[in-house]
């Protein structure tokens, strides 16, 4: 039953999150009747799998909930307005309570009764109380007892009419497979096994065609065969038998005696199979009792997306087939030639972590076989060269397949988001609206896991410190409904998530002020807009004037911004006073793999991460500067650089070296600014398989992570926004210890 109840609740996370996107579109003007019925069919699935393990309070819930949907489903009750809100903060109680059948705990009674008591108004129907009251009696109820005699066994047995003799039909099958048939890998001996599973069956093979031997096609079809079959069944469960051969074979099936069985002698089995493969509506089949008893007999009718009681008829191959919902097709999630539904299926996350590992060190070893056979000469062999382009090729294409695996729609964490909208905006009395944009935009899922908790403090962030209040936004001449707009796109291979909002933006003087205050900077540091803007990730830095429960503890943008920085991101900020702010988060779209520079700093390798790198350069004497103290600058098409020693900043040497002698990195940095890195040399670009050195060594500041190289070395990977802000702090003497162990 563990099993069955963790599919439960994966199915439940699944429902809940249709019927939140469901009911958003409602919210936002869909009219499509199949929006609906998606919501209804998702509460109802959660009702039938909650009956299943005896969870009572929330079958209690969704079954009033579920009611209130029929009737927005039935057109009596219009999803507008105040009765929308309802329904979504009903979806939340329904979260909270499927949480909590899974986690443990409680849910406020308060919160369950108050909206059961608003669904109930929405019917009309009334609350149900429950059980009888202890001291309730019998007699209250103005019942009095009756004696009944109740049939025996035997009794009733005589009054069953007498179960009719099946009729046994005969056919003729006549079976001629094409060469095609074995090429899909097809086998008649298991086509004729599957037949004679239906009844007696007389098999006869014709070997008129076998050529002589000297002539025969060794992929060619010569063979056919004859077979009488007695059997129950109908023609259609004969041919169903060859439906996976049809168009491979040549096949007639001829009835000896008759038509084939009527459907009130079939089996019970076909007419079940019959019924399930129809679109039933359960409401309208209340009304005609042949279909409400076969309803009632076959649970998985009534619902067929909790797989506890669906029957498995394995036997017929139309069965194994995953169910879609019909009418699907008239929204182009089909193609218009009716093409299958795309099956999906479950796979525990830790396989495929293990498997993108296996994938890892097969580039690492491919890579490590071209480095060896260069270095013996033998990839300069025409043979061996095409082999090992066919070899890296094959592993890319295994790689970005596992990949492709593990990535998914970002629709998982946004989907998070309207609620948390709904609380914050409650709490701070303002109204808000929530838009999101490209909810498809795949990523992978270690990074989708670890975005939710700085996606949901941003948003906290831009309702409670962006968006004014209702009655200061329609004195500043904007809409009383305050915007947040949530989008993600792919941009230079990496995923882009912007927050905005249209609020008041940053009050760049009062930030200044609090940063002072705190003695976050000195009174008088020169800053520039961006500079102050950024002031806002500092520890401890926080522009609320109370505590609450949204903000105001000192615990904020700080813990974005390490969040981020730890994915392989950044975070920056773009604002204009009076019309609002935006937030920009750049990250890898995976942490698993990454295509970097590898270069040379005093005798070690390295690797920049490509996504930094903007441009490389050969240092000429004449643009060199220095720059208060050891500090030096590039000047770069009439802007001054900052340029960074990659080596004296990782601890590698105690001096600066020539610039002359080494190859510049021009890089973008934390909130978008450019610094140039010298390196002694690049060895060239290559895709490494990232490892982490904090989990098998320890954090080592300025390094990201580390990678195999083909030669079998070690090579650090640089975390340049870390190596560009230690420069800035006059270097970074942690390197030096954490390097040297």
């Amino acid at each position: 039953m563990d099993s069955l109840r963790q599919i439960f609740f994966q199915e439940c996370e699944e429902q809940l999150a249709e019927l939140e996107s469901g009911l958003l579109e409602i919210e936002g003007g869909g009219e499509d009747p199949e929006i609906v019925n998606a919501v209804f069919r998702a509460v109802h699935s959660i009702k039938g799998g909650a009956g299943a393990f005896a969870l009572d309070e929330l079958v209690r819930f969704a079954h009033v909930f579920e009611t209130v949907l029929d009737e927005v489903r039935k057109g009596r009750l219009d999803p507008a307005g105040a009765v929308v809100e309802v329904l979504l903060r009903s979806a939340d109680v329904l979260a909270d309570l499927v949480r909590v059948a899974r986690d443990g705990g409680s849910v406020d009674a308060e919160r369950i009764r108050t909206g059961t008591e608003e669904l109930a108004s929405l019917s009309g129907t009334p609350v149900a109380t429950g059980d009888l009251a202890e001291e309730d009696s019998v007699e209250d109820l103005g019942f009095t007892p009756v004696a009944v005699a109740f049939p025996t066994f035997d009794d009733i047995a005589a009054e069953l009419p007498t179960e009719p003799e099946p009729t046994v039909f005969e056919y003729t099958v006549t079976f001629k497979p094409h060469a095609s048939l074995y090429a899909s890998a097809n086998e008649p001996a298991v086509l004729l096994r599957e037949l004679g599973r239906l009844g007696e069956m007389t098999v006869s093979c014709d070997t008129s065609s076998v050529p002589a031997l000297s002539e025969i096609d060794p992929e060619g079809s010569y063979l056919a065969w004859m077979i009488e079959l007695k059997t129950t069944q109908s023609e259609d469960d004969v041919r169903a038998v060859f439906e996976f051969v049809d168009g491979d074979c040549d096949l007639t099936i001829t009835a000896n005696n008759g038509a084939a069985p009527p459907v009130e002698d079939a089996d019970f089995e076909a007419l079940l199979r019959s019924i399930r493969e129809a679109p039933v509506d359960v409401a309208a089949a209340a009304d005609e009792p042949a279909i409400a008893e076969a309803v009632i007999a076959d649970v998985s009718v009534t619902a067929p997306e909790f797989p506890v009681a669906v029957p498995d008829f394995a036997a017929k191959p139309d069965s194994a087939k995953s169910e879609s919902k019909p009418d699907k097709a008239e929204k182009g999630d089909k193609s218009a030639s009716g093409e299958a539904a795309q099956q999906t299926i479950r796979v525990d996350l830790d396989r495929v972590d293990r498997l993108m590992n296996l994938v890892g060190e097969l580039v690492i070893n491919q890579a490590m076989l071209s480095q060896r056979l260069g270095e013996a000469g033998l990839a300069r062999s025409a043979e061996f060269a095409t082999g090992l382009d066919e070899f890296e090729q094959l592993t890319r294409d295994i790689q970005e397949g596992v990949m492709a695996i593990r990535a998914q729609p970002v629709k998982s964490v946004f989907q998070r988001m309207p609620r948390l909208v709904r609380e914050v905006a409650a709490a701070t009395h303002k109204k808000v609206r929530l838009v999101t944009e490209g909810e498809g935009t795949e990523v992978d899922k270690t990074v989708i896991e670890r975005l939710a908790d700085p996606l949901t403090h941003m948003i906290r962030n831009a309702i409670d410190h962006g968006l004014e209040k209702p009655e200061d936004r329609i004195a500043a001449g904007k809409r009383e409904e305050g915007l947040v707009k949530l989008s993600a796109s792919h941009r230079s291979g990496r995923i882009v998530i912007d927050i905005a909002d249209d609020g008041a933006g940053i009050n760049r003087p009062r930030v200044r002020a609090i940063a002072e205050e705190k003695g976050l900077i000195p009174a008088n540091a020169q800053l520039t807009d961006d500079e102050v803007d950024n002031l806002i990730f500092l520890p401890g830095f926080s522009t609320a004037s109370t505590i609450s429960d949204i903000s105001g503890r000192g615990v904020g943008m700080d813990v974005v911004k390490r969040s981020i920085q730890a994915l392989g991101g950044r975070v920056s900020i773009t604002s204009r006073p009076g019309h609002g702010s935006t937030f920009t988060l750049s990250l890898p779209l995976t942490l698993a793999v990454l295509y970097g520079m590898v270069v040379t700093v005093a005798d070690q390798t390295l690797v920049v991460p490509l996504t930094s790198i903007i441009e490389t350069l050969k240092p000429k004497p004449g643009d060199i500067h220095g720059f208060g103290g050891e500090a030096r600058v590039i000047a770069l098409r009439n802007n001054f650089i900052p340029l960074v020693d990659v080596g004296r900043e990782l601890g590698y040497r105690n001096h600066s070296t020539d610039p002359g002698a080494g190859v510049a990195l021009l890089v973008e940095s934390d909130g978008g600014a450019q610094s140039a890195l010298l390196v002694d040399g690049i060895q060239g670009q290559r895709q490494v398989v990232i490892k982490s050195l904090e989990a098998n060594y320890g954090r080592v500041p300025g390094i990201a992570a580390a990678t195999i190289l083909g030669d079998g070395r070690v090579a650090l990977i640089v975390d340049v926004d870390a190596v560009v802000a230690g420069s800035r702090n006059g270097g970074n003497p942690e390197s030096v210890l954490a390097l040297a162990g």
